[in-house]
């Protein structure tokens, strides 16, 4: 579904990815691994029009969607869940959720996905009302989840869900994918520890300095500690 190709991104003139090379298929989760400051955030954000690339190609079902605004590759279906939440602070979680299906077509499935993402999450419905601001760091964290599957996804792509949280929320956040990949989303989740994706992933690459350094089954790399100790410590 999602491919990319010798993608090479980076800020102000400085390289931070190196030729990444990288595939999602249907229904697949694939975990990028890697330390804080290594280039986890940075691809994601390339692939998703957020920054462009300075070589390299992203390719949604064999098209070419690089040089595509932010917006039009949300629409076409590759939705990004930004590390922390991003929330609108001053909008109610109604709202809040109503913004991920603001896009015209998804707009007339909003009642339907809004079900869906209560059934995930059934104490959005009962804070409707409640002010975004006014949530707790996990909660904040489920209504950002939810907003993305309020859009008509094809791939989820989802930067440190657990960054900052509590160990039991992150149980709960990292549950609640699973449950989403079981439903057959694709999942693209970048992350740099790996006990807590290994109920999800099929796929793992290990990322350094912008670089892929390893890729196999999860399987075999997050049952290799003296590999998984040496790149992540």
């Amino acid at each position: 579904m999602l491919e990319v190709k010798g993608l090479v991104a980076g800020y102000a003139g400085s390289e931070v990815l190196h030729g990444i090379d990288l595939v999602v298929n249907d229904g697949e989760g694939v975990v990028v691994l890697g330390p804080n400051g290594h280039g986890k955030t940075t691809l994601l954000r390339a692939i998703t029009g957020l920054l462009p690339p300075l070589a390299g190609q992203v390719l949604l079902n064999g098209e070419d969607i690089t040089r595509w605004r932010a917006d039009v590759i949300a629409a076409a279906g590759v939705v990004h869940i930004p590390q922390g939440d991003l929330l609108f602070p001053e909008m109610t979680v109604l709202e809040n959720l109503l913004m991920g299906a603001y896009h015209g077509p998804t707009w007339a499935e909003r009642n339907v996905r809004l079900g869906r993402v209560y059934e995930l999450f059934p104490w959005l419905k009962e804070r409707g009302g409640q002010l975004a601001r006014s949530l707790s760091g996990g909660e904040r964290r489920m209504l950002a989840l939810g907003r993305g599957l309020m859009a008509k996804a094809k791939i989820l792509l989802i930067d440190e869900p657990s960054l900052g949280l509590a160990p039991l929320t992150t149980q709960q956040i990292y549950a609640s994918i699973l449950t989403v990949k079981e439903g057959g989303m694709a999942l693209l989740l970048a992350d740099e520890n790996a006990n807590h994706v290994a109920s999800l992933a099929d796929r793992v690459y290990l990322l350094e300095t912008g670089m892929l350094v390893r890729v196999g089954p999860a399987e075999e790399l997050l049952h290799d500690k003296a590999l998984l100790e040496s790149y992540l410590g």
